[in-house]
């Protein structure tokens, strides 16, 4: 198989901090050779660049405020997101978007904070990396009226109807695929969505520490260090499960998925 890029991983949370160095090993020797870490808030985005300057080449960041968060997003927190976005490792403004699911944030400070980061991409040119859940009619009006500001958008960790990624890929947004697609359960829409959408607007990733893959081999669960614990390394299985659903070679999907990836995030091998 190709060479394979993650383009979202939650490396800065705890469950890797006593670790990590082990964890971007196994993901290399699985051939998933870069990886884009996930700013999820400010102390996760600063951690984010800071795990980025310790592999330069190999771990690249985004900075931004998940709708969890938005209610901590201040005049300070903005100023601080965008003196990250300057640092050349940083890649995306981001995870930014909307979660009506649990409201951990009221939805009008999700909406407030999701157009300032998305002014914030639009000013400096950067794309943004997104989150949406139970929110897909607020999230579509509010990223419509932007985006012919934004360089690009990718719709992370992508789980909708295929009406959903209709309406993605007719904005000119990408869309980001994880282990959810392995999950007979809660996976179905998805499952039929990734039919419809076009390889050339598909990126892969692992979420990790997350959605670990429900159907992953025995051969790969065994090189993880804790099986409730989703690592970069999988992302070889989310690759073959989008190839096998889309009917297409793996090799082909890991190719054009890393090319796009490259060319989405300005990343050289």
């Amino acid at each position: 198989m190709n060479d394979l890029i993650d383009i979202g991983a939650n490396l800065s949370g705890g469950s890797f901090r006593h670790d990590l160095p082990r964890v971007i090993e196994r993901a290399q020797s699985a051939g998933v050779v870069q990886m884009l870490v996930t700013g999820t808030s400010l102390e996760h985005s600063e951690t984010a660049l800071m795990l980025s300057e310790q592999w330069p080449g190999t771990l690249f960041s985004t900075a931004g405020v998940h709708p969890h968060h938005a209610n901590e997003w201040t005049d300070k927190v903005a100023t601080a997101i965008h003196d990250l976005s300057e640092h050349v490792a940083v890649r995306a403004i981001g995870e930014c978007g909307l979660d009506y699911n649990r409201n951990f944030s009221e939805p009008a400070d999700q909406r407030r904070c999701f157009e300032a980061q998305l002014e914030l991409a639009a000013d400096t040119g950067l794309p943004v990396f997104l989150h949406q859940r139970d929110a897909h009619a607020d999230f579509l009006r509010i990223i419509s009226r932007w985006r012919d500001k934004l360089s690009g958008g990718v719709a992370h960790c992508f789980t909708g109807t295929v009406d959903e990624a209709k309406a993605c890929l007719d904005i000119d947004l990408h869309i980001g695929i994880t282990g959810w697609l392995c999950d007979e359960r809660r996976g179905e829409a998805l499952q039929q969505a990734v039919k419809y959408i076009p390889l050339e607007r598909l990126m892969i990733e692992t979420d990790a520490p997350y959605l670990m893959p429900r159907n992953l081999p025995d051969d790969l669960s065994k090189l993880l260090a804790d099986k409730r614990r989703n690592e970069p390394l999988v992302l070889p299985h989310v690759c073959a499960e989008l190839a096998r659903l889309k009917q297409l070679d793996v090799s082909e999907v890991a190719q054009q998925t890393t090319q796009l990836a490259r060319e989405f995030f300005a990343i050289q091998a």
